[in-house]
């Protein structure tokens, strides 16, 4: 077995196995630290496959700055009223059940598709470059790419206004 293939494997079991902790795990805290993990490895999967760009993005985007984010957040408010913060387990079975399922149909799409048929897998003339990336990115989809950073900027406004409303900042209406 060669070395790539050998790294794509152990970045494939990094990935597993911090992921299956986030999911066995009732701590919140070290299931954000494992995340981190899970990021990293899925950013080394793809770094593994030719998709440089997104695994470095990954990287940066997620663990960069979201996680630590989020690290940040469930560090300072850890504790509350001298409890600490545990996220309760509903529906074990079901869950389990709708995970395999989803998982066995997602291993039967994968195994049964043949990639290598693909028409721009084919030919060498619609391999981007990052150039190409980014100029399709700001000429044909920008306002795919405006709204989502929209959704995005709505998103943290009203995570920052419920916070102040549980905290009692926006008690006053």
């Amino acid at each position: 077995m060669e070395w790539g293939t050998t790294i794509f494997y152990v970045f494939g079991a990094i990935t597993l196995l911090s992921a299956l902790f986030i999911l066995f795990t009732r701590n919140i805290l070290y299931a954000a630290f494992s995340l981190i993990l899970t990021f990293v490895g899925v950013a080394g999967i793809f770094v593994l496959s030719g998709a440089e760009f997104i695994g470095v993005t990954q990287l940066l985007v997620y663990v960069g700055g979201i996680l630590v984010l989020i690290v940040f957040g469930v560090m300072l408010t850890n504790r509350v009223k001298g409890q600490k913060v545990v996220s309760p387990v509903y529906q074990k079975f079901v869950g389990s059940i709708v995970g395999i399922g989803l998982f066995m149909l997602l291993m039967k799409g994968i195994l049964e598709a043949n990639f290598g048929a693909m028409q721009w897998m084919k030919t060498n003339e619609q391999q981007t470059s990052l150039k190409r990336f980014g100029m399709t990115l700001m000429t044909d989809y920008v306002v795919v790419f405006e709204v989502i950073g929209i959704l995005l900027l709505v998103a943290l406004i009203g995570a920052v206004y419920m916070a102040g409303k549980r905290k009692g900042v926006n008690d006053a209406s």
